[in-house]
């Protein structure tokens, strides 16, 4: 299984599943039938998680060859990920509660067996090591992964979501975290996700049988409650000379680039990061960075944190893509607050129209995924 690194080729794999495989989709997602067989779903999720493609193109495309009712559930899924985004800007605190409760969490022997995958549980095992290997799992899989490591294993969720951000190429804070706490039960307070055997042998063509689970565990319980703060971001009409790119927002068609004497991406390093990840996860996202520096031609430079660290000694106005709530914005704002920096925030009309939608749970977003398709002429 291999992952490309450019937009031409995101948008390659993308047209080659709209023709070949996603008739399928509706029937056969949630099988997951290994690493050599992943024609049943799309494995888009690292393109769009570093927006190489985003949801709405994606969306469009699909529907320019479907009507919505054969390919509803592809589409309920794209716009998941938009979903829980706009889930996680209403209630930031979320991110920052989870990175403040890993710094309490110790990595025990029973953690360390599990993430070497020396536990008794073979699916289990094998999944630790195709997920290290491939920096990718199925989505199903991902959930039953998450429940056996919470309910059988008795691990916390906050270093389950962790391990998985250190080595997926789609990790993404606001998908990854909320679906772990999901799972958990503690997302939908009360309401947790329980893997059971029949549904890992069925979905597994029975790879895996009787697998000996915690089938009966009740939700984790998790009294802290979050109000939704409004989505604010400091935004102007006036451009700056100057733009910062993070690495989870590459392809930035959405707005006049060609005005910037120069754009900078920035890729952060494991010293900079509450989550650090595997060495393949950084040298991924620094391809997909180079691969669109050709787009840019003399205008793009690629910086470390250090890099954007001195650049701010001499500027201290920038325009920058927004890039939502996680390890990206948690820098930027410290960034700013230290260095007295005036930033103007970037983002998609798309994302703002959407996240209004994620101020309840997916049921109320998903009714209004029609009115998303018709204001943006997706469909």
């Amino acid at each position: 299984m291999q992952f490309v690194t450019s937009r031409s080729e995101a948008l390659d794999k993308l047209n080659k599943y709209i023709e070949n495989d996603i008739s399928n989709y509706n029937s056969k997602r949630n099988f997951d039938f290994g690493v050599n067989n992943r024609s049943n779903v799309s494995c888009l999720s690292p393109y769009i998680t570093h927006r190489l493609i985003n949801e709405y193109e994606t969306a469009k495309l699909v529907l320019k060859k479907y009507p919505f009712q054969k390919v509803d559930k592809f589409i309920q899924e794209i716009f998941w990920r938009v979903y829980w985004k706009g889930w996680l800007e209403l209630r930031p605190k979320v991110w920052t509660d989870f990175i403040e409760d890993l710094k309490t969490i110790k990595e025990d022997e029973k953690y360390l067996k599990a993430v070497k995958g020396e536990t008794e549980i073979e699916c289990f095992n094998d999944w630790v090591n195709e997920l290290i290997n491939f920096n990718y799992l199925h989505n199903h899989t991902r959930m039953l992964f998450a429940s056996i490591w919470i309910f059988t294993l008795g691990l916390p969720w906050q270093k389950g979501a962790e391990f998985f951000m250190r080595h997926l190429f789609d990790g993404d804070a606001a998908s990854n975290t909320l679906s772990w706490r999901w799972v958990a039960g503690i997302q939908t307070k009360g309401k947790n996700y329980l893997a059971q055997s029949w549904n890992i042998s069925k979905f597994t063509s029975n790879k895996y049988k009787n697998v000996k689970l915690n089938e009966t565990a009740l939700p984790i319980i998790d009294k802290r409650e979050y109000k939704i703060s409004p989505f604010q971001i400091n935004k102007s009409e006036e451009m700056n000379e100057q733009l910062i790119v993070f690495e989870n927002e590459m392809h930035i068609d959405f707005f006049d680039v060609k005005k910037y004497k120069k754009i900078y991406f920035v890729l952060l390093d494991n010293k900079n990061r509450s989550l650090k990840l595997s060495s393949k996860v950084i040298d991924y996202k620094k391809a997909v960075i180079k691969s669109q520096f050709n787009e840019y031609q003399f205008k793009a430079e690629l910086l470390d944190e250090n890099g954007l660290i001195n650049l701010i000694k001499n500027s201290k106005k920038f325009d920058v893509v927004y890039p939502s709530i996680g390890e990206n914005f948690s820098f930027l704002k410290r960034l700013i607050k230290n260095n007295d920096l005036a930033v103007n925030f970037i983002t998609r009309n798309e994302d703002e129209f959407c996240w209004k939608f994620s101020n309840k749970g997916y049921f109320n977003f998903k009714s209004n995924i029609p009115i998303i398709l018709s204001t943006f002429k997706l469909n």
